[in-house]
């Protein structure tokens, strides 16, 4: 797509953005995302703080793959309004449409999300959320013992699903302005619909797709460790420990891409995020490009247009991006 060219997804104009923005997206702590196509990174991103707590509802443009750790005093509630289930997954369990997810601050979250992705959180305060637990079932903690949950909120019979999707319209300057009581009534119907969620609603993950998931956390562990260095297939598969086959396989069904595809992307957004903080006066393009293992010069250059849609040097010469700034 040409710069300056205007993509929309489900009827909502996006923007091109850097991914040191993007990754700032939660303000509590940094995304990390992993490009895994080269429509760019467009988005349209609807936000506001209000009630110790942020409102955001983000559209997607680009397939992508991330991961954050939450600082211990945050928890964050959300919501799947659109995606492809195909392509769109946390922790290797499929989302899909109608997905509720609760994230506590323990360990990292890892998900990745399909072009046309259109999602909706709330990021409050963690106390907030344990006393709501213990107003609704005089327990502070996940009934299922988990970090991390991930419910059908259709299938929880209640309206969250309707609560979440007001949202975009209040943040968007579409119809009335966010509610005083917003956060209250938001966090309420959440863990009402959490702890109302059954087996049957709560998302679960088939054996295959667990071991694809493991075994791509062991390969691009691997590729981050030594990113600076060649590195080659045989290297990937003894890191996760299993054949070539299997690791395609495995890289395939995650993010619908072979592993060295994987990694040259993994290469070009470090190299963005590099770019997009470092000092123009200290470093230049060609540190950054070396130190992500990218030795031929001209062609992370054209490479580097092709998916961002400007040159690495005009990335760097632009003030850095504050990214990480608590609501």
């Amino acid at each position: 797509m040409a710069d300056g060219e205007v993509q929309e997804v489900h009827g909502t104009a996006l923007r091109q953005h850097d991914l040191a923005s993007l990754g700032g997206v939660l303000r509590v702590c940094e995304v990390e995302m992993v490009l895994l196509d080269d429509n760019g990174p467009r988005a349209s991103i609807q936000s506001q703080v209000h009630d110790e707590s942020l409102f955001c509802t983000v559209t997607c443009g680009f397939q992508f793959r991330g991961r954050f750790t939450l600082p211990p005093e945050w928890c964050l509630l959300g919501f799947i309004h659109e995606t492809d289930e195909s392509r769109s997954w946390c922790h290797g369990v499929s989302l899909g449409a109608g997905t509720a997810l609760t994230v506590f601050p323990e360990g990292a979250s890892e998900f990745a999300l399909s072009a046309g992705s259109r999602f909706s959180f709330l990021l409050t305060p963690m106390q907030r959320v344990q006393r709501k637990l213990t107003e609704l079932s005089l327990r502070s903690n996940l009934p299922f013992g988990q970090a991390l949950s991930l419910f059908d909120a259709g299938a929880s019979g209640s309206g969250l699903a309707g609560r979440y999707a007001q949202l975009p319209a209040w943040l968007g300057g579409a119809g009335p302005a966010l509610p005083a009581d917003a956060a209250t009534l938001l966090l309420h119907e959440h863990v009402q619909a959490l702890l109302a969620a059954q087996g049957q609603s709560r998302a679960a993950n088939s054996r295959a797709r667990r071991a694809h998931y493991l075994i791509s956390q062991r390969a691009e562990s691997f590729m981050r460790q030594n990113l600076r260095r060649n590195i080659y297939m045989h290297e990937i598969c003894a890191a996760a420990g299993v054949s070539e086959r299997a690791l395609r396989y495995a890289f395939e069904d995650l993010f619908g891409t072979s592993p060295n595809r994987y990694l040259s992307m993994l290469r070009l957004c470090a190299a963005c995020r590099g770019l997009s903080m470092a000092d123009a006066t200290r470093k230049s393009v060609k540190a950054v490009a070396l130190s992500c293992g990218l030795w031929d010069l001209s062609r992370f250059a054209d490479n580097y247009r092709r998916v961002f849609g400007e040159l690495p040097r005009d990335t760097l010469m632009r003030a850095p991006a504050s990214a990480g700034i608590p609501a």
